[in-house]
């Protein structure tokens, strides 16, 4: 300590005592914010969940042309491009979520391939005669009603597919292949078709109750009004 009270030069000054009736409070370390993170790339658009979505539009041309050449040769090519097609539909869209390969390509170009190879089906097998032109008209516009509803509440948000909707798809595929493929007794394939049908009017009527609920709500990311 120094003449006067001062501390040498380098050494920490003492602590001043607090005032009467005011607390101490020990001085706190300033806190640096952490560095920013870069933003991850999204995904590319060449990816395996786009690859297959794109197989699958491109087997809807070949799947005609044999469905339409006659003959149970073609008819079993047929069956195997239609099987082949259902398949990519099932794998793309979980390839997509587990691996993080969602894309605004995958999220147009999916739905249309799936109502382009069904739509396909349907309509050659009723212009073949072999399936009635209701029930084709009964189940595209189902699906094209499906389609404007949720344009309708995109703002809102998405509806998630139920239990029914997946019910509604399988079955669709189901009757669709028993119709291509020769040798399945009619009656099976009657019987299949109009369950298909009854689950595709049901879960359209659904999505159709719960798309007017949904509408109903604040678009997404609306606050309250200052």
């Amino acid at each position: 300590m120094l003449p006067g009270g001062e501390p040498p030069q380098g050494s920490s000054r003492p602590a001043q005592p607090a005032m009467p009736g005011q607390p101490s409070t020990p001085a706190q370390p300033a806190r640096l914010a952490p560095p920013a993170r870069p933003a991850l790339p999204g995904p590319g658009l060449v990816n395996a969940a786009n690859a297959l979505t794109v197989l699958r539009l491109a087997l809807v041309p070949i799947f005609v042309a044999c469905l339409l050449a006659g003959g149970p040769g073609w008819r079993v090519v047929a069956f195997i491009a239609f099987g082949v097609a259902s398949v990519t539909d099932l794998l793309d869209g979980r390839i997509a979520r587990r691996r993080g390969l969602i894309t605004d390509f995958g999220k147009i170009a999916d739905p249309i391939a799936d109502k382009a190879l069904t739509g396909s089906a349907l309509v050659t097998l009723s212009a073949l005669g072999e399936l009635s032109w209701w029930v084709t008209a009964v189940i595209l516009a189902r699906e094209i009603c499906v389609t404007l509803l949720r344009f309708w509440v995109i703002r809102r948000g998405v509806i998630a597919a139920s239990r029914g909707g997946k019910l509604k798809t399988l079955l669709q595929v189901l009757a669709i292949a028993l119709y291509v493929l020769p040798g399945p007794p009619a009656l099976l394939r009657e019987v299949v078709m109009a369950a298909a049908v009854a689950v595709t009017v049901v879960t359209g009527i659904d999505y159709g109750v719960r798309a007017v609920r949904l509408h109903r709500r604040p678009p997404a990311g609306a606050g309250a009004a200052p």
